[in-house]
C-alpha cells in the first residue's frame, strides 16, 4: 500500500459565509474519489460555524480573575476556558488542563489564539462529529463520491514533549483498528494492540498541512479503512480505566 497525502491550499480566510466543500472542490488539484479521507483543521470548521469570540466583550468572573492572577493568564481568556470546560483537571506552570464538554482532556479547553484576527479566539465546534458528517454529506451531494471526514486539532501529550494532531470529530471511518486475537509474525496471539488510526491519519496529514502554509485541509488517498459511522467518543478512555486521573 502506497499512501498519498495532498494539501489543499486556501487563498482566503474562512468566515461563517464560507462553504468549505466548495473551497475543497475548487482548490484541490488531485480530485476527489470514493474512499478518500478528508482531514479538516478544527480552526476553519470553528470559523465557518461562528465559533469565534472577541475577548474584548468578555466579562470575567471573580473566579476567572483569581485563576488568571495565580497563573499569569488573561482573565477574559480564563473566563472563556471555564465556560467551555466540564471540569478542571490540573492547573500548574501557567497551564490550565480541563476536560471539555465533549470529553476531551486538553489545554485551555481547545481554545486557540493563533490564525485569528484581532483579539479573537476560536472555540472547538459544539459537535465535531456532526461537523464532519455535514461535510461528508455535502461532498457526496456535490461530487457523488463517498468519502470519510476527520476533524483534526493539535493536542499536547502528558509524557512526551511536542504536540501532535488528533481527531476530534469523524464521519464514515472506524476510529480504532484492533489486532486483538490476530497472530503476530511469530505466531503469538495479540491481546491488547489497538491502533487509533484516525489520530495517526491526522498526524500524517499535518505533515503536509502545517501551521503556516494556509493548507487547513488535506486529502488522503489509497488508505484502506473500514467505513463506519461511530462517534469520536469511542476513543476517549473511560475514567475507570484511566490510571493517571
Amino acid at each position: 500500500m502506497s499512501l498519498h497525502i495532498f494539501p489543499v491550499h486556501f487563498k482566503q480566510d474562512i468566515t461563517p459565509e464560507s462553504n468549505l466543500t466548495d473551497i475543497l472542490i475548487s482548490s484541490n488539484s488531485c480530485g476527489i474519489e470514493d474512499d478518500d479521507i478528508i482531514v479538516v483543521s478544527q480552526k476553519i470548521v470553528s470559523k465557518q460555524e461562528g465559533r469565534a469570540i472577541n475577548l474584548d466583550i468578555v466579562i470575567p468572573s471573580e473566579l476567572s480573575f483569581g485563576i488568571a492572577s495565580a497563573y499569569d493568564k488573561d482573565p477574559k481568556l480564563v473566563e472563556v476556558i471555564l465556560s467551555e470546560a466540564k471540569r478542571i483537571v490540573r492547573m500548574e506552570h501557567g497551564v490550565i488542563i480541563v476536560q471539555t464538554k465533549h470529553g476531551f482532556i486538553c489545554a485551555n479547553a481547545g481554545i486557540d489564539e493563533s490564525n485569528v484576527d484581532g483579539n479573537y479566539v476560536t472555540l472547538l465546534p459544539k459537535d465535531p462529529d456532526n461537523s464532519a458528517k455535514l461535510i461528508q454529506d455535502e461532498i457526496r451531494i456535490k461530487t457523488g463520491k463517498k468519502v470519510a471526514v476527520i476533524i483534526s486539532d493539535t493536542f499536547g501529550r502528558p509524557f512526551r514533549l511536542g504536540q501532535t494532531d488528533n481527531a476530534i470529530g469523524i464521519a464514515g471511518i472506524e476510529s480504532i483498528l484492533s489486532y486483538e486475537g490476530k497472530h503476530d509474525t511469530f505466531g503469538k496471539i495479540l491481546r491488547v494492540t489497538a491502533i487509533a488510526i484516525v489520530d495517526e491519519l491526522c498526524s500524517a496529514a499535518e505533515l503536509v498541512m502545517g501551521k503556516i502554509n494556509k493548507s487547513p485541509m488535506a486529502i488522503i488517498k489509497n488508505f484502506q479503512f473500514e467505513p463506519k459511522d461511530e462517534p469520536i467518543s469511542n476513543l476517549i478512555r473511560p475514567k475507570s480505566d484511566d490510571l493517571f486521573q
